[in-house]
């Protein structure tokens, strides 16, 4: 069951010469439109009108995401902003979002990728898609509610979290497909058992999820325990949200939609490209992007080709699950959180040490996060109610920077371990 077969079945030689084409378009488009891009192409002897090969690819700059930032927020886009229908946003690691924005096309083109991906995995006009993730400058609730309706399921644009009411929705509405994070489809799966609601009595069939790392095993305990398909999709703000890639039926690689995106994977370290079949670090370009085209973009994610045929007879490349990052930046119950944000926070709190430490589990399904804070012998020997103070404010502030609920433990000076070459602020726990 495909979407637009005549892109995703497309021969290879087919799809190099249409991602040479919109490449060298995008180009042209970037050099007279941006003029970041002009200084660097300029600085390289790179003239986009000679671009004769994607080979010559490695030829250009990388986009870092400290570019984007520089240029909050408008300064990265190609096109006025009274092209610009719909702006979205992540949050800053040092107070700067990177900012994205969409042309009416681009909607119209992220609607219609994401409809690849939810066909891919088994969605149809006939379903009803129950979407749990946060409605906000998040791309992940909109992405995927466009795709939907594109393809013309009824879409429940719930939200995320009120888990009670999401399970009464999912019967009352018999919602066939579930959008969210792993973690909260395993905690939405434990509250159903303990509610003592029998899964049978469910209309679910398929589960979509993704915007955090999750294990194989992970994936098979939420497919048993919810008796659905669970597929795997990849996607990333900066590129374009949801839609950059998706699992198949076959659960064996994520499907790129390359006709949009041409993807690299290079080693982090040299940045030449490793050979088929290695691990390194996704670097993407977008072909097609109007309002926010961005050229070798460093995903930071690890990923591999997978360059085998796929049974479901799509011929775009594979690749496989993201093992991991090549920074700091950690997932956490779906929000992108980087220890600078924690250390930033604390050093502003009369009271506390500069010496802390986060540590993440995962308790049940969800991932639990204790950040262990260092304070100064007056407060950790003064009395409790000073202390939880102080506590209930480190709480509050984390959760206003970073979007999400932290554990706070205060614990006297010098109890966190030194090092002598990097603090090892990140404990991960999680399995993952």
């Amino acid at each position: 069951m495909y979407w637009e077969p005549d892109k995703e079945c497309m021969s290879r030689v087919d799809m190099e010469q249409l991602q040479l084409e919109r490449l060298q378009a995008t180009l042209s488009r970037v050099y007279m439109n941006v003029p970041f891009y002009r200084k660097k192409f300029d600085e390289l002897g790179i003239d986009p009108d000679n671009f004769r090969s994607l080979e010559d690819i490695q030829k250009l700059p990388f986009t870092l995401k400290n570019d984007l930032r520089d240029s909050y927020p408008y300064g990265l886009f190609a096109v006025p902003l009274r092209d610009v229908v719909r702006i979205h946003a992540s949050s800053g690691t040092t107070g700067m979002s990177t900012v994205v924005g969409y042309t009416r096309n681009d909607i119209k083109t992220w609607s219609n990728l994401v409809a690849r991906v939810l066909t891919a995995a088994g969605v149809t006009k006939d379903d009803v898609v129950q979407i749990a993730f946060g409605y906000s400058l998040f791309t992940g609730g909109f992405g995927l509610h466009y795709g939907a309706e594109r393809i013309g399921a009824s879409v429940i644009p719930i939200s995320s979290g009120n888990t009670a009411r999401q399970i009464k929705i999912m019967q009352d509405f018999r919602t066939t497909a579930l959008v969210c994070t792993p973690s909260y489809a395993m905690h939405i799966a434990d509250t159903i058992q303990e509610m003592g609601i029998n899964t049978n009595s469910l209309s679910l069939k398929y589960g979509l999820f993704g915007a955090e790392p999750w294990s194989e095993e992970m994936r098979q305990e939420i497919q048993r325990k919810l008796k659905i398909i669970a597929t795997d999709n990849y996607g990333l703000s900066e590129v374009m949200g949801p839609g950059v890639a998706g699992e198949c039926l076959e659960r064996n690689g994520l499907h790129i939609n390359e006709d949009h995106f041409y993807a690299e994977i290079v080693n982090p370290e040299t940045l030449v490209p490793v050979a088929p079949g290695e691990t390194g670090e996704l670097v993407i370009t977008t072909l097609t992007k109007e309002a926010f085209p961005v050229i070798r973009f460093r995903t930071r994610d690890l990923t591999r080709f997978i360059p085998e045929p796929c049974p479901c007879g799509r011929k775009t490349m594979r690749m496989s699950r993201v093992m991991g990052r090549t920074d700091d930046m950690l997932i956490i119950k779906g929000v992108n959180v980087f220890p600078s944000q924690i250390e930033a926070v604390l050093f502003d709190i009369e009271g506390t040490e500069p010496h802390y430490q986060i540590v993440i589990d995962r308790k049940g399904p969800m991932d639990d996060v204790t950040v262990q804070v260092e304070v100064s012998e007056s407060i950790f020997f003064d009395e409790m109610k000073k202390q939880n103070e102080l506590m209930k404010q480190i709480k509050s502030r984390l959760a206003s920077e970073l979007g999400i609920g932290v554990e706070v433990k205060l614990v006297e000076k010098k109890t966190l371990q030194r090092s002598e070459g990097k603090a090892r602020r990140v404990i991960d726990l999680r399995k993952l």
